[in-house]
């Protein structure tokens, strides 16, 4: 049965999804790269970005691979997509991630500016939402044909969907990284209020791996 879902996102040990001040130099916001150290080895990372048919295996990995098996699409927020805020200047802009990129199926964009489609090579395709979250659940459910959803981010584009008990399973990934500002994955929200526990947890050299369910415990 399709589930929405989040999968492989890293926060610090302080709380943070990315760093602040997002820009072209820095996407992820000023320290927001070290968070993923142990995602950019993997070889389903290496695989997903390059084609390349190696890098890291074991739990990391298992991980990584879990984010993508059954999926069918996915929902951003907009600087997911691009630093830019306000209407679109840039009609060239087609990503972060070049000609081909990583999603390799339809990717729905939470935005307030309209901007006709994008077909990119490798199967991904970019569709523009106006209407809010549930506008994007419900196109993004009809184009994954009964796969799953996976809610890529950001911190605030995932919060609406945890408020709105959207989420059924969340996987964060814990880096021993400290970033002191940023944007904060559950500010603003309480978790057991709306009915998450742990279900699954991991650790390994690179991350501490944690999965939330709704009405789960860690071993249940």
């Amino acid at each position: 049965m399709s589930r929405i879902r989040v999968a492989s996102f890293t926060i610090s040990l302080d709380g943070f999804g990315a760093g602040p001040e997002q820009s072209l130099e820095h996407p992820l916001g000023i320290g927001g790269t070290e968070l993923h150290g142990w995602l950019w080895p993997t070889r389903t990372f290496q695989r997903s970005l390059f084609g390349k048919d190696e890098g890291t295996t074991g739990v990391d990995d298992d991980f990584a691979a879990r984010g993508f098996a059954n999926l069918g699409a996915w929902i951003l927020g907009r600087n997911m997509f691009s630093p830019s805020r306000g209407p679109w200047t840039d009609l060239d802009w087609k990503g972060w991630w070049g000609d081909d990129p990583p999603y390799h199926v339809p990717v729905f964009i939470l935005t307030h500016h309209a901007r006709p489609s994008i077909e990119m090579a490798g199967g991904t395709s970019f569709h523009f939402v106006t209407g809010g979250i549930h506008e994007a659940l419900e196109r993004a459910r009809a184009a994954a044909d009964g796969k799953d959803v996976r809610i890529g981010g950001g911190a605030h584009t995932i919060q609406q969907y945890l408020r709105a008990r959207l989420i059924d399973e969340l996987h964060v990934a814990i880096s021993p990284v400290l970033l002191g500002r940023g944007e904060r994955l559950f500010e603003g929200v309480d978790l057991r209020e709306l009915g998450y526990a742990c279900a699954e947890m991991a650790g390994t050299a690179r991350a501490t791996h944690v999965v939330l369910r709704r009405g789960e415990v860690v071993g249940g």
